[in-house]
Protein backbone atom coordinates (compact mmCIF):
# COMPACT_ATOMS: atom_id res chain seq x y z
CA UNK A 1 0.00 0.00 0.00
CA UNK A 2 1.26 3.63 -1.05
CA UNK A 3 2.38 5.92 1.25
CA UNK A 4 -0.42 8.53 1.95
CA UNK A 5 0.84 11.82 1.41
CA UNK A 6 -0.93 15.22 2.97
CA UNK A 7 -1.86 16.92 -0.51
CA UNK A 8 -3.66 19.90 0.99
CA UNK A 9 0.24 20.77 2.44
CA UNK A 10 1.61 20.81 -1.17
CA UNK A 11 2.05 24.21 -3.06
CA UNK A 12 1.84 23.66 -6.46
CA UNK A 13 4.42 25.75 -8.79
CA UNK A 14 3.05 29.21 -9.61
CA UNK A 15 5.00 29.39 -13.19
CA UNK A 16 2.17 28.72 -15.75
CA UNK A 17 5.46 26.91 -18.04
CA UNK A 18 6.80 24.65 -15.12
CA UNK A 19 7.01 20.96 -16.07
CA UNK A 20 6.58 19.77 -12.96
CA UNK A 21 4.13 20.52 -9.84
CA UNK A 22 4.89 19.30 -6.73
CA UNK A 23 0.82 18.61 -6.46
CA UNK A 24 1.64 16.41 -10.33
CA UNK A 25 4.13 14.28 -8.55
CA UNK A 26 2.41 13.54 -5.06
CA UNK A 27 1.94 9.78 -4.66
CA UNK A 28 -1.49 8.42 -4.45
CA UNK A 29 -3.44 8.38 -1.19
CA UNK A 30 -4.99 5.26 -0.72
CA UNK A 31 -6.15 4.37 2.82
CA UNK A 32 -9.98 5.77 2.90
CA UNK A 33 -10.64 3.35 -0.12
CA UNK A 34 -13.25 1.29 1.63
CA UNK A 35 -13.47 -2.22 0.90
CA UNK A 36 -15.61 -3.74 -1.86
CA UNK A 37 -18.31 -5.35 0.95
CA UNK A 38 -18.93 -1.68 2.32
CA UNK A 39 -18.99 -0.21 -1.33
CA UNK A 40 -21.58 -3.22 -2.22
CA UNK A 41 -23.66 -2.37 0.91
CA UNK A 42 -23.34 1.45 -0.18
CA UNK A 43 -24.77 0.60 -3.41
CA UNK A 44 -27.83 -1.44 -2.02
CA UNK A 45 -29.07 1.51 -0.12
CA UNK A 46 -31.69 3.55 -0.79
CA UNK A 47 -30.39 7.37 0.60
CA UNK A 48 -26.79 7.58 1.45
CA UNK A 49 -25.34 10.19 4.27
CA UNK A 50 -22.72 12.84 2.69
CA UNK A 51 -20.21 11.16 4.25
CA UNK A 52 -21.21 7.64 2.94
CA UNK A 53 -21.27 9.76 -0.63
CA UNK A 54 -17.67 10.95 -0.22
CA UNK A 55 -16.87 7.18 0.84
CA UNK A 56 -18.85 5.49 -2.46
CA UNK A 57 -17.14 7.87 -4.84
CA UNK A 58 -13.14 7.59 -3.28
CA UNK A 59 -13.57 4.10 -3.65
CA UNK A 60 -13.74 4.84 -7.65
CA UNK A 61 -10.33 6.00 -7.09
CA UNK A 62 -7.09 4.33 -6.55
CA UNK A 63 -5.82 7.53 -6.38
CA UNK A 64 -7.84 10.92 -5.71
CA UNK A 65 -6.56 14.39 -6.10
CA UNK A 66 -7.86 16.25 -3.77
CA UNK A 67 -9.70 14.24 -0.74
CA UNK A 68 -10.64 17.39 0.70
CA UNK A 69 -11.73 19.28 -2.12
CA UNK A 70 -14.30 16.00 -2.59
CA UNK A 71 -15.88 16.68 0.58
CA UNK A 72 -16.29 20.07 0.04
CA UNK A 73 -17.30 19.24 -2.97
CA UNK A 74 -20.31 16.76 -2.20
CA UNK A 75 -21.31 19.21 1.04
CA UNK A 76 -21.56 22.51 -1.28
CA UNK A 77 -22.47 21.54 -4.26
CA UNK A 78 -25.92 19.83 -5.06
CA UNK A 79 -25.42 18.72 -8.71
CA UNK A 80 -22.26 16.71 -9.18
CA UNK A 81 -21.05 16.30 -12.57
CA UNK A 82 -18.37 13.50 -13.62
CA UNK A 83 -17.04 13.10 -16.83
CA UNK A 84 -14.95 10.31 -18.75
CA UNK A 85 -13.67 10.84 -22.50
CA UNK A 86 -13.39 7.85 -24.79
CA UNK A 87 -11.37 7.22 -28.13
CA UNK A 88 -13.67 5.19 -30.50
CA UNK A 89 -10.99 2.29 -31.40
CA UNK A 90 -12.01 -0.80 -31.68
CA UNK A 91 -13.52 -3.62 -29.72
CA UNK A 92 -14.20 -2.86 -25.74
CA UNK A 93 -12.19 -4.97 -23.23
CA UNK A 94 -13.49 -5.79 -20.02
CA UNK A 95 -11.73 -2.93 -18.28
CA UNK A 96 -13.73 -0.10 -20.35
CA UNK A 97 -17.07 -2.25 -20.32
CA UNK A 98 -17.54 -3.99 -16.70
CA UNK A 99 -14.61 -2.02 -14.77
CA UNK A 100 -16.24 1.64 -15.58
CA UNK A 101 -20.18 0.50 -15.51
CA UNK A 102 -19.17 -0.37 -11.99
CA UNK A 103 -17.55 3.13 -11.09
CA UNK A 104 -20.36 5.12 -13.49
CA UNK A 105 -22.86 3.15 -10.83
CA UNK A 106 -21.17 4.13 -7.79
CA UNK A 107 -21.05 7.67 -9.23
CA UNK A 108 -24.31 7.97 -10.29
CA UNK A 109 -25.35 6.28 -6.55
CA UNK A 110 -23.35 9.01 -4.67
CA UNK A 111 -25.63 11.87 -6.79
CA UNK A 112 -23.57 12.70 -9.97
CA UNK A 113 -24.27 12.56 -13.43
CA UNK A 114 -21.94 11.34 -15.18
CA UNK A 115 -20.94 13.14 -19.12
CA UNK A 116 -19.24 10.17 -21.66
CA UNK A 117 -17.33 12.23 -24.01
CA UNK A 118 -17.49 10.17 -27.43
CA UNK A 119 -14.13 11.38 -28.37
CA UNK A 120 -14.61 11.06 -32.07
CA UNK A 121 -12.54 13.89 -33.31
CA UNK A 122 -9.74 13.10 -30.62
CA UNK A 123 -9.56 9.13 -32.43
CA UNK A 124 -8.86 10.91 -36.08
CA UNK A 125 -6.01 13.07 -34.24
CA UNK A 126 -4.47 9.81 -33.02
CA UNK A 127 -5.13 8.29 -35.82
CA UNK A 128 -7.41 5.57 -34.94
CA UNK A 129 -9.50 3.20 -37.51
CA UNK A 130 -7.18 4.50 -39.66
CA UNK A 131 -8.33 8.17 -39.42
CA UNK A 132 -11.51 7.16 -41.00
CA UNK A 133 -14.41 9.15 -39.06
CA UNK A 134 -17.51 7.13 -40.41
CA UNK A 135 -15.68 4.27 -39.07
CA UNK A 136 -14.87 6.12 -35.43
CA UNK A 137 -18.78 6.91 -35.58
CA UNK A 138 -19.79 3.18 -35.83
CA UNK A 139 -17.30 2.06 -33.13
CA UNK A 140 -18.77 4.63 -30.90
CA UNK A 141 -22.47 3.61 -31.38
CA UNK A 142 -21.10 0.21 -30.48
CA UNK A 143 -19.32 0.76 -27.57
CA UNK A 144 -22.38 2.51 -26.10
CA UNK A 145 -24.89 -0.66 -26.90
CA UNK A 146 -22.01 -2.40 -24.79
CA UNK A 147 -22.57 -0.12 -22.18
CA UNK A 148 -26.10 -0.01 -21.80
CA UNK A 149 -26.17 -4.02 -21.82
CA UNK A 150 -23.50 -4.71 -19.54
CA UNK A 151 -25.17 -3.48 -16.04
CA UNK A 152 -24.60 0.03 -16.16
CA UNK A 153 -27.44 2.33 -14.70
CA UNK A 154 -28.49 4.69 -17.14
CA UNK A 155 -30.82 7.03 -15.67
CA UNK A 156 -28.12 9.98 -14.76
CA UNK A 157 -25.88 9.02 -17.86
CA UNK A 158 -25.17 11.24 -20.59
CA UNK A 159 -23.07 10.82 -23.86
CA UNK A 160 -21.85 13.84 -25.84
CA UNK A 161 -20.64 13.28 -29.07
CA UNK A 162 -17.12 16.08 -29.34
CA UNK A 163 -17.33 16.74 -33.26
CA UNK A 164 -21.48 17.48 -32.49
CA UNK A 165 -20.56 19.32 -29.58
CA UNK A 166 -17.04 21.46 -30.80
CA UNK A 167 -19.03 22.33 -34.10
CA UNK A 168 -22.22 23.87 -32.28
CA UNK A 169 -19.88 25.93 -29.60
CA UNK A 170 -16.64 26.38 -31.85
CA UNK A 171 -16.15 29.74 -30.36
CA UNK A 172 -16.00 29.21 -26.53
CA UNK A 173 -14.48 25.72 -27.20
CA UNK A 174 -10.83 26.83 -29.43
CA UNK A 175 -10.43 29.75 -27.44
CA UNK A 176 -10.66 27.92 -24.41
CA UNK A 177 -7.67 25.42 -26.55
CA UNK A 178 -5.88 28.39 -27.62
CA UNK A 179 -5.55 29.62 -24.08
CA UNK A 180 -4.41 26.55 -22.36
CA UNK A 181 -1.81 26.32 -25.75
CA UNK A 182 -0.23 29.86 -24.79
CA UNK A 183 0.14 28.89 -21.10
CA UNK A 184 2.01 26.24 -21.40
CA UNK A 185 5.32 24.45 -23.06
CA UNK A 186 5.86 22.32 -25.75
CA UNK A 187 7.71 19.86 -23.08
CA UNK A 188 4.75 20.22 -20.72
CA UNK A 189 2.45 19.07 -23.59
CA UNK A 190 4.40 16.65 -24.29
CA UNK A 191 4.49 14.69 -21.33
CA UNK A 192 1.02 14.04 -21.96
CA UNK A 193 1.43 11.79 -24.57
CA UNK A 194 0.46 8.95 -22.32
CA UNK A 195 -3.15 9.86 -22.69
CA UNK A 196 -3.23 9.13 -25.62
CA UNK A 197 -1.28 5.75 -25.56
CA UNK A 198 2.47 6.88 -26.86
CA UNK A 199 5.28 8.17 -25.14
CA UNK A 200 6.99 11.03 -24.96
CA UNK A 201 10.51 9.77 -27.02
CA UNK A 202 8.04 9.35 -29.74
CA UNK A 203 7.90 10.90 -32.92
CA UNK A 204 4.61 12.46 -32.23
CA UNK A 205 2.36 14.21 -35.17
CA UNK A 206 1.22 17.62 -35.06
CA UNK A 207 -2.23 16.82 -34.21
CA UNK A 208 -0.84 14.79 -31.42
CA UNK A 209 0.63 17.72 -29.89
CA UNK A 210 -2.89 19.60 -29.99
CA UNK A 211 -4.80 16.83 -28.60
CA UNK A 212 -3.46 17.18 -24.77
CA UNK A 213 -4.81 20.62 -25.27
CA UNK A 214 -8.42 20.14 -26.32
CA UNK A 215 -8.14 17.15 -23.77
CA UNK A 216 -7.51 19.97 -21.26
CA UNK A 217 -10.23 22.24 -22.98
CA UNK A 218 -12.87 19.29 -22.81
CA UNK A 219 -12.89 19.56 -19.28
CA UNK A 220 -13.91 23.34 -18.36
CA UNK A 221 -16.29 23.29 -21.37
CA UNK A 222 -18.09 20.05 -19.90
CA UNK A 223 -17.73 22.17 -16.46
CA UNK A 224 -16.67 18.97 -14.86
CA UNK A 225 -16.43 18.88 -11.40
CA UNK A 226 -14.70 15.17 -11.37
CA UNK A 227 -12.40 13.95 -13.90
CA UNK A 228 -12.91 10.07 -13.59
CA UNK A 229 -10.77 8.44 -16.17
CA UNK A 230 -7.94 6.00 -15.83
CA UNK A 231 -4.41 6.68 -13.79
CA UNK A 232 -3.33 6.59 -17.94
CA UNK A 233 -4.67 9.87 -18.06
CA UNK A 234 -3.54 11.54 -14.93
CA UNK A 235 -0.96 13.89 -16.67
CA UNK A 236 -3.52 15.82 -18.36
CA UNK A 237 -5.91 15.88 -15.63
CA UNK A 238 -3.32 17.78 -13.91
CA UNK A 239 -2.74 19.59 -16.43
CA UNK A 240 -6.14 21.25 -15.96
CA UNK A 241 -5.10 22.01 -12.36
CA UNK A 242 -2.12 23.69 -13.45
CA UNK A 243 -4.24 25.82 -15.74
CA UNK A 244 -6.29 26.86 -12.79
CA UNK A 245 -3.67 28.02 -11.26
CA UNK A 246 -2.44 30.28 -14.20
CA UNK A 247 -5.71 31.33 -15.23
CA UNK A 248 -6.69 32.65 -12.28
CA UNK A 249 -9.69 29.53 -11.47
CA UNK A 250 -10.46 29.37 -8.13
CA UNK A 251 -12.07 25.61 -8.22
CA UNK A 252 -9.88 23.00 -9.75
CA UNK A 253 -11.64 19.63 -10.72
CA UNK A 254 -11.04 16.90 -8.68
CA UNK A 255 -9.35 14.07 -10.04
CA UNK A 256 -10.47 10.16 -9.36
CA UNK A 257 -7.99 7.91 -11.14
CA UNK A 258 -9.08 4.45 -11.16
CA UNK A 259 -7.14 1.40 -11.65
CA UNK A 260 -6.11 0.13 -15.03
CA UNK A 261 -6.49 -3.97 -15.33
CA UNK A 262 -3.36 -5.99 -15.84
CA UNK A 263 -2.98 -7.58 -19.40
CA UNK A 264 -3.35 -11.14 -19.15
CA UNK A 265 0.15 -11.90 -19.68
CA UNK A 266 3.37 -11.88 -17.58
CA UNK A 267 4.22 -8.18 -17.07
CA UNK A 268 1.49 -7.06 -19.02
CA UNK A 269 0.84 -3.66 -16.59
CA UNK A 270 -2.60 -3.42 -18.80
CA UNK A 271 -4.99 -4.61 -21.67
CA UNK A 272 -4.41 -3.88 -24.84
CA UNK A 273 -6.58 -3.76 -27.92
CA UNK A 274 -4.15 -4.48 -30.26
CA UNK A 275 -2.95 -7.69 -28.49
CA UNK A 276 -6.20 -9.44 -28.28
CA UNK A 277 -4.64 -12.27 -26.28
CA UNK A 278 -3.84 -9.40 -23.25
CA UNK A 279 -7.66 -9.45 -22.82
CA UNK A 280 -11.15 -10.72 -22.46
CA UNK A 281 -13.44 -8.33 -24.65
CA UNK A 282 -17.25 -7.85 -23.66
CA UNK A 283 -18.62 -9.87 -26.37
CA UNK A 284 -16.08 -12.85 -26.40
CA UNK A 285 -17.48 -16.23 -26.74
CA UNK A 286 -17.94 -18.48 -23.39
CA UNK A 287 -14.91 -20.48 -25.45
CA UNK A 288 -12.66 -17.14 -26.20
CA UNK A 289 -12.65 -16.34 -22.07
CA UNK A 290 -11.69 -19.95 -21.39
CA UNK A 291 -8.94 -20.40 -23.27
CA UNK A 292 -8.02 -16.34 -22.69
CA UNK A 293 -8.22 -17.86 -18.68
CA UNK A 294 -5.88 -20.72 -19.12
CA UNK A 295 -3.09 -19.10 -20.56
CA UNK A 296 -3.04 -16.25 -18.07
CA UNK A 297 0.00 -15.49 -16.12
CA UNK A 298 -0.76 -16.70 -12.99
CA UNK A 299 2.04 -18.45 -10.66
CA UNK A 300 1.26 -20.70 -7.63
CA UNK A 301 0.90 -19.09 -4.22
CA UNK A 302 1.93 -15.62 -5.72
CA UNK A 303 -0.69 -12.20 -5.92
CA UNK A 304 1.60 -9.48 -6.47
CA UNK A 305 1.45 -8.40 -10.53
CA UNK A 306 -1.00 -11.84 -11.12
CA UNK A 307 -3.47 -10.59 -13.39
CA UNK A 308 -5.97 -13.50 -12.32
CA UNK A 309 -6.63 -11.42 -8.50
CA UNK A 310 -6.13 -8.32 -10.51
CA UNK A 311 -9.50 -9.05 -12.09
CA UNK A 312 -10.93 -11.05 -8.83
CA UNK A 313 -10.07 -7.62 -6.83
CA UNK A 314 -11.51 -5.21 -9.32
CA UNK A 315 -13.88 -7.25 -10.97
CA UNK A 316 -15.12 -10.03 -9.95
CA UNK A 317 -16.24 -9.70 -6.38
CA UNK A 318 -17.60 -6.04 -6.98
CA UNK A 319 -19.95 -7.59 -9.00
CA UNK A 320 -20.79 -11.19 -7.19
CA UNK A 321 -21.42 -11.71 -3.53
CA UNK A 322 -19.46 -14.79 -3.74
CA UNK A 323 -16.49 -16.73 -5.74
CA UNK A 324 -16.97 -20.51 -5.76
CA UNK A 325 -14.17 -23.07 -7.04
CA UNK A 326 -15.62 -25.96 -8.15
CA UNK A 327 -13.30 -29.14 -7.18
CA UNK A 328 -13.63 -33.04 -6.77
CA UNK A 329 -13.79 -34.26 -3.19
CA UNK A 330 -10.98 -35.51 -3.86
CA UNK A 331 -8.99 -32.47 -4.78
CA UNK A 332 -10.37 -30.42 -1.35
CA UNK A 333 -14.41 -30.26 -2.69
CA UNK A 334 -16.21 -27.49 -3.53
CA UNK A 335 -15.45 -23.57 -1.90
CA UNK A 336 -17.64 -20.51 -1.55
CA UNK A 337 -15.23 -17.61 -0.93
CA UNK A 338 -17.18 -14.41 0.33
CA UNK A 339 -14.26 -11.95 0.25
CA UNK A 340 -11.39 -11.28 -1.81
CA UNK A 341 -8.78 -12.01 1.29
CA UNK A 342 -10.18 -15.67 1.81
CA UNK A 343 -9.05 -16.39 -1.86
CA UNK A 344 -5.61 -14.57 -1.73
CA UNK A 345 -4.96 -16.47 1.75
CA UNK A 346 -5.90 -20.29 0.22
CA UNK A 347 -3.76 -19.08 -3.01
CA UNK A 348 -0.81 -18.07 -0.83
CA UNK A 349 -1.06 -20.80 1.49
CA UNK A 350 -1.02 -23.31 -1.76
CA UNK A 351 -4.85 -24.29 -0.65
CA UNK A 352 -6.41 -23.18 -4.01
CA UNK A 353 -4.42 -24.31 -7.00
CA UNK A 354 -4.09 -21.90 -9.96
CA UNK A 355 -6.01 -24.23 -12.12
CA UNK A 356 -9.18 -24.48 -10.35
CA UNK A 357 -8.67 -20.79 -9.95
CA UNK A 358 -8.89 -19.93 -13.44
CA UNK A 359 -11.67 -22.20 -14.07
CA UNK A 360 -14.01 -20.63 -11.58
CA UNK A 361 -12.85 -17.14 -12.91
CA UNK A 362 -13.06 -17.78 -16.23
CA UNK A 363 -16.88 -18.92 -15.00
CA UNK A 364 -17.60 -15.47 -13.57
CA UNK A 365 -16.09 -13.91 -16.23
CA UNK A 366 -18.99 -15.67 -18.62
CA UNK A 367 -21.31 -14.84 -16.14
CA UNK A 368 -20.33 -11.27 -16.21
CA UNK A 369 -20.24 -10.63 -19.80
CA UNK A 370 -22.91 -12.91 -20.72
CA UNK A 371 -26.10 -9.90 -20.80
CA UNK A 372 -23.64 -8.25 -23.43
CA UNK A 373 -22.61 -11.44 -25.53
CA UNK A 374 -26.77 -11.95 -25.89
CA UNK A 375 -27.61 -8.04 -26.84
CA UNK A 376 -25.18 -8.66 -29.49
CA UNK A 377 -26.81 -12.32 -30.55
CA UNK A 378 -29.81 -11.00 -30.54
CA UNK A 379 -30.35 -7.39 -30.56
CA UNK A 380 -30.21 -6.70 -35.08
CA UNK A 381 -28.65 -3.40 -34.97
CA UNK A 382 -25.81 -4.27 -31.96
CA UNK A 383 -25.31 -6.90 -33.88
CA UNK A 384 -25.01 -5.22 -37.36
CA UNK A 385 -22.10 -2.45 -35.52
CA UNK A 386 -20.40 -5.62 -34.16
CA UNK A 387 -20.29 -7.19 -37.86
CA UNK A 388 -18.56 -3.49 -38.96
CA UNK A 389 -16.36 -3.50 -35.85
CA UNK A 390 -14.87 -6.75 -36.32
CA UNK A 391 -13.83 -5.86 -39.92
CA UNK A 392 -12.06 -2.97 -39.08
CA UNK A 393 -8.30 -2.72 -38.19
CA UNK A 394 -7.08 -1.53 -35.27
CA UNK A 395 -5.24 1.23 -35.13
CA UNK A 396 -2.84 2.10 -32.68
Amino acid sequence: MAEEVNVSNLKVSEDPKAEVSNEEEAVPAVQNIISITRARELLAKSTLTNEERFELLRSVGEECIREDELRNLIEKKPTITCYDGFEPSGRMHIAQGILKSINVNKCTKSGCTFIFWVADWFALLNNKMDGKLDRIRVVGEYMIEVWKACGMDMDKVKFIWSSDEINANSNAYWLKVMDIATRFNLSRIKRCSQIMGRKESDELNASQIFYPCMQCADIFHLKADICQLGMDQRKVNMLAREYCDAAKIKFKPIILSHHMIMGLGEGQEKMSKSDPNSAIFMEDTEADVNVKIKRAFCPPKVIEKNPCFDYLKHLVFPKFDTFVVERKPENGGNTEYKSYEEVVADFESGALHPGDLKTALAKSINEMIRPVREHFTNDENAKKLLAKVKQFKVTK
